[in-house]
């Protein structure tokens, strides 16, 4: 159908069911898991490792945010089916506390079977477009079972090079042959960062576990529900509107590949800052009455900074509104590190004050809309 107010033409809307959500919901418990990680172990080693865990459970996780924007699970046979794929994410995200060492069998029979549903559904929903994509697919997941079964540096050898393989394999693969329905992605997108965000929300509570509740530590739980909210103000902020608008105005044949690249590979560093940040507001909970040690700061301050750069990339290829600002904010939280070695509660304020500042001037610097006259977005970034 056509937009009338700009002269688009839209996809039919099809929106998210309530079988995805649940989906989702497995999925965000490795979202947990790799908090767990991190913030057990804040080195640079722990953060590589997560990095490359996520990079595998993301790409395999929105590979099933484009199985059903395909292929809608309505009957029976595809309902089983996505609740055996729930069940290979459960075997993975019990598995990435130890991937790296006694479960790593674990986290790759569970990548396998995940990968093989996913593929499968696929190939009987639409032959011709994964023709080329299947074979490829099934070779990232055997790299990742292999790689599940040796031990040492085989171990991270083979997982990085199953990331290269996914990495080529969209641009090895035409992905014009794709029917990219822009409500359903944009939604189902959009709700994968509301349930992680909640993550860190969690992870205040699991930071305050067993721990005497003074006024310190309810006013770092306060300000990092605070935070939480600024991030979501800043994905969101009505420009889901805008997403779902401008991917709709991509033609067709080249929707796939800008899809690909604002929300596959620009929502990895979401992701990522939000793990980041929800395993440095979980240690700030601890140490509410007095400051941080290095890392716990950086964890704070630099999960926000990933957050919006990986946010200034998602506006970046969809042509959305205002990045310059979000730019500057993610150099400038990273300056509150100093702040969090003498005072958690300043450092929290801080960063609480800077995204108050993006918010505000953005607001201040952006036009508002002609209500007489909406202009179509500009051509995305492809």
């Amino acid at each position: 159908m056509t937009d009338l107010s700009t002269g688009v033409d839209r996809e039919p809307v099809v929106r998210v069911s309530t079988l995805e959500l649940f989906f989702d919901l497995v999925f965000v418990f490795t979202v947990t898991q790799l908090t767990a990680v991190l913030a057990g172990h804040p080195d640079w080693s722990t953060a590589g490792r997560v990095v490359v865990l996520l990079l595998m459970i993301w790409w395999m996780y929105d590979g099933y945010a484009w199985l059903t924007n395909t292929v809608a699970p309505t009957d029976q046979v595809r309902r089983g089916l996505l609740l055996l794929g729930m069940f290979g994410f459960l075997m993975i995200a019990l598995a990435v506390p130890g991937a790296y060492s006694g479960s790593g069998w674990v986290f790759g029979v569970g990548y396998f079977l995940v990968n093989a549903i996913h593929s499968g559904l696929l190939l009987r929903a639409s032959p011709t477009a994964m023709r080329q994509l299947a074979p490829l697919n099934l070779l990232s997941a055997g790299l990742v079972l292999a790689g599940g079964i040796v031990t040492g540096p085989w171990r991270v050898g083979l997982w990085v090079a199953a990331i290269a393989v996914m990495a080529v394999s969209p641009y090895l693969h035409p992905l014009s042959e794709w029917s990219i329905s822009s409500a359903h992605f944009v939604e189902r997108h959009g709700l994968i960062v509301i349930i992680a965000l909640g993550e860190s929300v969690v992870a205040i509570g699991a930071g305050a576990a067993g721990l005497e509740l003074t006024p310190a530590r309810l006013g770092v739980a306060g300000l990092g529900l605070v935070l939480s909210f600024l991030l979501w103000w800043l994905y969101f902020g009505g420009d889901d509107v805008k997403a779902e608008h401008a991917l709709d105005s991509v033609p067709s044949a080249r929707r796939g590949r800008t899809a690909l690249h604002a929300f596959g590979w620009a929502h990895v560093p979401l992701l990522l800052g939000v793990v980041v940040f929800a395993a440095g507001v979980k240690k700030a909970v601890v140490y509410a009455g007095g400051h941080l040690y290095p890392a716990y700061a950086l964890l704070l301050a630099g999960g926000v900074a990933i957050f919006l750069l990986g946010d200034v990339l998602f506006r970046y290829f969809l042509c959305i509104g205002s990045r310059r600002y979000r730019l500057i904010g993610a150099f400038a939280v990273l300056a509150t590190v100093p702040i969090g070695l003498a005072s958690t509660v300043a450092q929290l304020g801080a960063v609480a004050l800077l995204l108050v500042a993006v918010i505000t001037v953005e607001a201040h610097r952006t036009p508002s809309p002609d209500p007489a006259s909406t202009a179509a977005p500009a051509a995305p970034v492809h």
